[in-house]
């Protein structure tokens, strides 16, 4: 059929004769209908006298079509406007007339329309009884070798459309017949579909169309290398990528700033953002050009890497040596700092950006707010929100969320609302992410018929509850206890058209313990007709909330026995309940069951054991997992080491802790404050003894136990005590009867701004009225008084102490006065 119809049609559809029917007049009086002077950029309107004529419309004869689409070949707005007037009538158009339309726009060169016209072939090809190919073959039938170009803009355009639909197998199918039809496909559609392929992670059929383009005799231009170098890069194939800046100079190509940085990124990428970084240098030394976005991929990589020193240097150096250093740059330092949770050193560098003028976006605003409520520090997120508010800063739905869900989670949830209101105000259109935010505020509060109020709100301002606003209005019922109700809510959501999924399941199941429903989080599991590993995964993160947790590792081991290993959430979870109830040996098998499924648990997770097992004193147990942690490739960070060595320092053990000390500096990981602190307070306890028991045999140490030590050096490396650290060097002065340098240790500390507290005070107390020095013991007392410090009863058990010992010697003294 579809052969015979275009062996019947061919000569009208190839023929642009001046053609003007006499047999239908229906024909001529749409002609007269059609929009006058249609630009490709315009909408095209049916006109509305056309509805009259759909009958007649629809008994034309395609010949009929294809020759009047013909006679406007060179007014491709009223071909357009007359080919969609006849469909919207009911005529069915079909290959002929399709090919006519099409041949008339790609002419014409309106790429647009011819787009959508392909889009609409692909989209309806079971409808239209045949397939964009056949089109392409219809069209190419005829064509003189002169026309080859109109096959380059077909292809171009049929390019696009498949893309569009990530239909890439048929691109690489007509890709592969370009010689065979004698054309050469253009080199920009070309780029289009590599660019696409690596977006959509076919990296591999990328660069394999890269190969078959050079097999086809095209010659790529510094773009479609530059997308080459890309390919390469994130397949790990770095030697190749840069194998590819030799084949560009064979092929007298200059590279562009693409390529160069595409290259830089590609090394970042995989960890390597050091080599990155010196290429970078040696291709500025060489004056080859560089623009500021391959400084700003070397300053994510750094980030990534967790390296914000030395992002913040690439940073100086760009502006150093004359790269514009725009919103981008500092962009990605602010960002780096906040995944990395040094909050204080983006809104340092928050401040540095603004102060040269230029100025914020409400992105890096988001990203300093999330990175403040990752931090627990929500108060602090508002009070920020506010000064970017106060200032002018343009914010929009994203920041009011991150500062909604802040207020929600502090119990404002009335405060959160007021944010709506004022978003409203501000022409600010609040989405389903917002309302579901304040929902679920509610809902926390236990306040859920407000919560209702507020979904109902939302419906009627136009906007259409998706399946988390559901998830989170059944948590809410679930969480105070309506198991039946909120049952009923997911009857309610299938009614509405959406599925019923595994996390709404989940979100239910924990609601419920949460509520302390356990049984009837227990109950609901069993009803689910179609439970999941996920379903019962939910539970033990229920059983977790409901301190259960002796359920919870039975039900996790039962699981692990059929192959299931929940998430690693959920097991971090659970290995904190088990320390935190002393089953340290549970806690090491969770472990081992993680090994044995071939997962990996995260560095918090050994972080919690060691701890656990440091805090009991099994430094044994402390240090197999600290060097099954280095044997699977994790690195030991700050904390860990920390805790390994408060550990050893615990025990007495202080060498291995001075060791672990310094193979923690040989691997570049610097010292905090907590780090120093652990090392003086165990010291200055070991010197003490030492003092007090000079041949006691636990001195074998006694050669590593000079804690000034660690404060000169503490100092050396720029870090700075905080309260607690003075207080542990204090506390030792005072204990050695050396109060002169307790006083200048406790003056330095007032120097630097920082306040003493009760302990601070009460080791000098203490060591005053050790001395006998009670009256100057009595000032700290007072002058504590006066800072707002009330003394506990620690401080004053130490005065009482005093007192009494200064009696006592004030008596021996009377009595032997009286004697002599």
């Amino acid at each position: 059929m579809l052969g015979q119809s275009l062996r019947k049609i061919r000569p009208a559809l190839w023929t642009f004769s001046s053609y003007s029917p006499t047999d239908t007049k229906e024909v001529h009086y749409a002609l007269a209908q059609l929009t006058f002077s249609l630009s490709d950029e315009q909408e095209i309107v049916c006109s509305p006298n056309m509805n009259h004529y759909s009958d007649q419309f629809f008994e034309l004869h395609r010949v009929e079509v294809v020759q009047t689409l013909n006679s406007l070949r060179k007014q491709p707005d009223k071909a357009l406007s007359f080919f969609n007037q006849l469909k919207e009538g009911g005529f069915s158009h079909d290959i002929c007339t399709y090919a006519a339309i099409v041949r008339i726009l790609c002419y014409r060169g309106w790429e647009r329309k011819l787009d959508s016209v392909l889009l609409e072939i692909i989209r309806n090809e079971k409808c239209l009884g045949f397939k964009i190919m056949d089109l392409f073959e219809a069209l190419e039938e005829g064509l003189e070798r002169e026309d080859s170009n109109f096959l380059v803009q077909l292809f171009n355009a049929l390019v696009k459309a498949y893309v569009s639909f990530e239909m890439f197998d048929e691109v690489i199918d007509i890709l592969f017949q370009t010689r065979r039809r004698g054309f050469v496909p253009h080199i920009l559609s070309c780029n289009f579909l590599m660019n696409r392929l690596i977006h959509c992670g076919k990296v591999n059929m990328a660069v394999a169309t890269y190969q078959q383009l050079k097999r086809l005799g095209l010659k790529p231009n510094d773009y479609t290398y530059g997308i080459l170098i890309k390919a390469l890069c994130k397949m790990g194939s770095l030697e190749e990528a840069i194998d590819i800046f030799q084949e560009m100079d064979e092929a007298e190509v200059i590279p562009n700033a693409f390529a160069y940085t595409t290259y830089i990124e590609g090394l970042c990428m995989h960890g390597r953002t050091d080599l990155g970084y010196e290429v970078l240098k040696v291709w500025r030394e060489a004056k080859i050009p560089l623009d500021a976005f391959a400084y700003c991929v070397v300053i994510k990589g750094f980030c990534n890497e967790m390296k914000l020193k030395e992002a913040e240097d690439v940073l100086f150096e760009a502006e150093k040596h004359g790269v514009v250093c725009d919103v981008f740059l500092y962009g990605a330092l602010i960002r780096g700092c906040c995944k990395c949770g040094n909050i204080i050193k983006a809104l340092a560098v928050h401040n540095e950006m603004v102060s040269k003028g230029i100025k914020t976006n409400c992105v890096i605003v988001t990203w300093i707010l999330q990175s403040l409520c990752q931090m627990g520090l929500d108060f602090e997120a508002v009070n920020q929100f506010k000064q970017f508010r106060n200032i002018g800063i343009f914010l929009d739905e994203a920041c009011h969320n991150v500062v909604a869900d802040a207020l929600c989670k502090v119990g404002k949830v009335e405060e959160a609302v007021e944010l709506l209101d004022e978003m409203k105000g501000k022409q600010i259109s609040p989405d389903v992410i917002n309302y579901t935010t304040l929902i679920n505020g509610y809902c926390l509060q236990g306040k859920f018929e407000d919560a209702l109020n507020l979904f109902e709100e939302m419906k009627e301002k136009g906007l259409k509850p998706d399946i988390v606003s559901y998830s989170v209005l059944a948590r809410g019922l679930a969480r105070n206890g309506l198991a039946r109700e909120a049952v009923n809510l997911l009857n309610y959501i299938e009614a509405q058209g959406l599925k019923r999924n595994t996390v709404i399941h989940n979100m239910i199941i924990k609601g419920l313990c949460i509520g302390c429903k356990v049984k009837e989080a227990e109950a609901f599991l069993d009803s689910l007709p179609e439970k999941c590993f996920e379903n019962y995964a939910a539970l033990i993160d229920g059983y977790c909330e409901s301190s259960l947790t002796k359920e919870a590792f039975e039900l996790f081991v039962k699981l692990s026995k059929q192959g299931f290993l929940v998430r690693k959430a959920s097991c971090s979870k659970l290995l904190s309940c088990l320390c935190m109830d002393g089953d340290n040996d549970k806690a090491l098998m969770l472990l081992k069951i993680m090994f044995s499924l071939n997962a990996e648990p995260t560095k918090l997770m050994y972080s919690k054991l060691i701890g656990a097992f440091c805090h009991e004193g099994n430094l044994r147990k402390a240090q197999l997992l600290f060097d099954i942690m280095i044997e699977k490739g994790l690195t030991p960070d700050l904390v860990i080491y920390t805790i390994m060595i408060s550990g050893y320092c615990k025990v007495n053990f202080l060498q291995e802790a001075l060791d672990l000390f310094n193979i923690m500096k040989e691997r570049g990981i610097k010292p905090d404050v907590i780090t120093y602190t652990v090392l003086l307070n165990s010291h200055t306890k070991i010197n003490l003894r030492s003092l007090s028991s000079p041949d006691v045999t636990q001195n074998r140490d006694r050669t590593i136990m000079d804690a000034s030590n660690f404060w000169s050096e503490m100092k050396h490396m720029g870090v700075k005590p905080d309260v607690v650290c003075y207080t542990v060097l204090i506390d030792q002065y005072c204990r050695t009867n050396n109060l002169q340098e307790a006083i200048r240790i406790f003056d330095e500390m007032i120097d630097t701004g920082l306040e003493p507290d009760n302990v601070t005070y009460t080791a000098l107390i203490s060591g005053y009225c050790k001395r006998g020095y009670v009256e100057k013991a009595v000032t700290f007392v007072n002058e504590m008084s006066s800072r707002g410090i009330h003394p506990d009863n620690c401080t004053m058990s130490a005065l009482h102490r005093g007192i009494l010992k200064a009696k006592r010697v004030v008596r021996s003294k009377d009595l032997c006065d009286s004697s002599g």
